[in-house]
């Protein structure tokens, strides 16, 4: 088996090295390939050609436009990446019969209600992010080609910046952190996502009625400020050395931004659960492990 991946050295592309290298040949890729094969999503020719060159039985696409509030002001840009790429990597895989498998996010969802969103749910996104990654699952699904589609929420990796890792760094100067407390998700590891892949593409080559749109989280749910007192706690019980004494709950409407944000991001994984005999950890075992990593405990 062959696995074309694209967006290596993003945080989930980074697990995903690891989780797919034992399944067969793995080419992974960025935007910055040579060797005449080309990562970047937003040169669609040459990803095309990039494709039909590597004959991948398996298109692994972890790259993507995930600046949510730059996307207000550079939707074109935002579009053809998560968009238009999908749909050359759709069209190539329908082509030649191989998979697709494609991130997507809770963002392509209102935000209302406080019920966990289900894959057939009416989509309505609230930011020009949503938007575009809703047209990249479009254009998949419409193009008929085998595919798994992955729709997570609050996405963390211990390589790169997260957002525990900004609580952590604001935590050793200031006494007081404010943290939207009105904004409900699962925080998710990319090692929990890149894991799934791999047991996914595994039994979808065994029973490929399993092709279709999935919620992948982990379990439970937390705001973000509960999200910040986790972090912080967890630091100060292994004795980091933290400035900070209070963190405040705040709405979201008292920290603007560009980009709506979702109130409700909460998935419902069932539908996953069920078809790929899955168990999936909650929360804090993910948020917990990757702190230690961070903190060396």
């Amino acid at each position: 088996m062959k696995i074309l991946l694209l967006g290596k050295n993003g945080q989930v592309g980074w697990e995903l090295q690891r989780s797919l290298a034992s399944l067969g040949e793995l080419i992974a890729l960025d935007r910055n390939s040579d060797a005449g094969l080309c990562g970047e999503l937003s040169d669609l020719e040459r990803l095309r050609a990039t494709i039909r060159k590597v004959e991948p039985d398996f298109i692994v696409n972890a790259a993507a436009y995930t600046a949510v509030d730059k996307a207000e002001s550079e939707r074109a840009t935002a579009s053809r990446i998560n968009g238009e790429a999908c749909q050359v990597m759709a069209q190539e895989a329908a082509a030649s019969g191989a998979w697709l498998v494609h991130y997507s996010t809770d963002y392509v969802f209102s935000g209302r209600g406080s019920e966990s969103w289900r894959e057939a749910d009416a989509v309505a996104p609230v930011n020009h992010y949503g938007a575009s990654k809703l047209a990249g699952e479009q254009a998949i699904i419409a193009s008929g080609c085998k595919h798994l589609i992955f729709r997570t929420s609050w996405v963390y990796g211990a390589r790169g910046n997260n957002f525990a890792k900004t609580m952590l760094r604001l935590a050793k100067d200031r006494e007081t952190l404010n943290v939207i407390a009105d904004q409900i998700g699962a925080p998710t590891g990319a090692d929990l996502i890149a894991d799934v892949t791999a047991l996914a593409i595994r039994q979808v080559q065994l029973r490929p009625e399993l092709s279709g749109l999935y919620h992948l989280a982990a379990a439970g749910e937390v705001s973000w400020h509960g999200y910040a007192s986790h972090v912080i706690s967890f630091a100060l019980a292994n004795e980091e050395s933290l400035a900070v004494s209070q963190i405040n709950p705040i709405d979201t409407t008292a920290y603007p931004t560009p980009a709506l944000r979702p109130l409700n991001s909460r998935l419902n994984t069932q539908k996953l659960r069920d078809n790929f005999s899955l168990h999936l950890p909650d929360w804090q075992s993910g948020v917990t492990r990757m702190l230690r990593e961070v903190l060396n405990k």
